[in-house]
């Protein structure tokens, strides 16, 4: 399977290396990869997140990596990564953010 990043999910990254960058660019850089590193099992293993428990749909899962939730939905032969957002974000309200790109 292909891995795709939406643009939402690219602009979290951003965010992110943006955020832990005022302190540490290294660590900023060091943070961003983990994420990136950490979706690669998804073309061989797609199913291998847990489902995302505030998503009205079983289409999105989610890996956990260190503080952060990567939120994908596979879709044919690819896997979409949707967003990326911090552990204790409460993403009980609306709009969910993986549909920002809908």
């Amino acid at each position: 399977m292909k891995i795709v990043w939406s643009d939402p999910a690219v602009s979290d990254l951003d965010s992110i290396w943006d955020f832990i960058a005022r302190d540490s660019p290294h660590y900023a850089t060091q943070t961003v990869q983990r994420l990136i590193d950490a979706v690669e099992p998804l073309a061989t293993f797609p199913a291998m997140g847990r489902h995302v428990p505030e998503a009205e749909s079983d289409d999105m899962r989610e890996l956990i990596v260190g503080g952060y939730r990567v939120i994908y939905r596979v879709m044919g032969q690819q896997v979409e990564i949707a967003t990326v957002v911090h552990g204790s974000r409460d993403l009980a309200g609306e709009p969910k953010p993986w549909m920002r790109n809908e």
